[in-house]
């Protein structure tokens, strides 16, 4: 299971006004905000976007100053491949550490979605079991306690961060996870081809 929300694409302006700055070639922008506060890109603008994005990193550097904030929450078994790509990419996180114990823990906290019967039986058990040790540690403020929250935490807990990162960081994601074998990926890889010009700058040479 995966959730994304919130998302704010920004400085789409800046990025094609910088991109120009090598050749000085301003007088040539054609982009324009419409009625609703989006940055159009002109034929003129939308051109050097897409020759600069496939002409390789070097080249895209205006794509670093592209910048989108989401909301994801996401089980922790693929926050930890998202933390993969760490450069570039800034997160604040709901903290585990500090929350764990401030609510019981039931089906919705979790990505159970892909589980037989067998499995989620058993992962009923356990929550129940760590329901228990919530109940205890509220109590008795044992450290012990706690730590057994923790560590029998299972890695399907989903979690929410908000992230800011840049139209670069989402072309290396896309191209190195669109075929992965996690359903979370596909989702993920089908948001970022939602985003304004994602076609063009992300895709690339591909036109998926």
């Amino acid at each position: 299971m995966i959730k994304i929300e919130r998302t704010d694409v920004m400085n789409f302006e800046n990025a094609i006004r910088g991109a120009r700055n090598p050749l000085n070639s301003w007088d040539r922008c054609d982009s324009n905000y419409d009625n609703d506060g989006n940055y159009i890109l002109g034929d003129n603008d939308l051109n050097l976007a897409v020759r600069l994005a496939n002409a390789g990193t070097d080249h895209r550097k205006f794509m670093r100053m592209i910048f989108v904030s989401v909301d994801i929450t996401a089980p922790l078994y693929w926050w930890k491949e998202f933390d993969t790509y760490k450069v570039g990419t800034v997160a604040n996180s709901c903290s585990t550490m500090h929350k764990i114990h401030s609510k019981e823990l039931t089906r919705e906290d979790f990505s159970f979605d892909k589980l037989n019967a067998e499995s989620l039986k058993y992962m009923d058990n356990l929550l129940v079991y760590i329901e228990d040790i919530r109940q205890k540690y509220l109590q008795t403020k044992d450290k012990e306690l706690w730590y057994n929250l923790i560590q029998l935490l299972p890695s399907s807990f989903n979690q929410m961060r908000t992230i800011t990162m840049n139209y670069e960081n989402l072309r290396s994601m896309y191209h190195a996870r669109k075929s992965h074998k996690l359903d979370e990926w596909h989702v993920y890889c089908d948001w970022i081809k939602s985003l304004p010009y994602a076609k063009e700058l992300i895709i690339g040479e591909e036109n998926e």
